[in-house]
C-alpha cells in the first residue's frame, strides 16, 4: 500500500499526546514497561523523559515532535511492514519517521530483545 498525500497530512497534524497513551498500553499489556518504551523513544529521537512529558503536555504534533528530534542515524535500519505500509518504500520523511516509531513500539510489544530493537 502506498500512502497518499492526505495520509501524510494526517500524520503531520496528529498529536504525539493522542498516540502516546496507546503506546504505553500496548507495551504494558504485553508485559513490557513504560521505562523500556522511553528507552526506545530516546534511542530514536534523543528525547529524555522530561522532554517527552513536555511534548505530551504541549500537545505537540508529530511534525513538531520530529522537527525537534535528533533522529538516530541507525533509524534507516528499521525496515518491514507496519500498519500495511512497507517502511522502506515510504517517500515522505515525516510519515517514515512516524512509522519508525510505530515499528519500534510494535517490536517492543512483541517481546523482541532491546538490543535488537535498538539495532545494536
Amino acid at each position: 500500500m502506498k500512502p497518499t498525500a492526505e495520509h501524510h497530512e494526517r500524520m503531520a497534524k496528529m498529536t504525539f499526546a493522542s498516540v502516546y497513551p496507546h503506546y504505553v498500553n500496548k507495551v504494558e499489556k504485553k508485559g513490557r514497561s513504560k521505562e523500556e518504551l522511553h528507552q526506545v523513544i530516546h534511542w530514536l529521537t534523543g528525547f529524555d523523559d522530561s522532554k517527552l512529558q513536555e511534548l505530551v503536555a504541549e500537545n505537540a504534533t508529530f511534525k513538531t515532535f520530529f522537527e525537534l528530534a535528533n533522529l538516530n542515524p541507525a533509524a534507516e535500519l528499521i525496515t518491514g511492514m507496519i500498519c500495511g505500509y512497507r517502511i522502506e518504500e515510504i517517500d515522505n520523511p515525516l510519515t517514515k519517521q512516524v512509522r519508525y516509531l510505530d515499528k519500534l513500539v510494535d517490536e517492543l510489544a512483541k517481546g523482541r530483545k532491546l538490543e535488537k530493537i535498538l539495532r545494536n
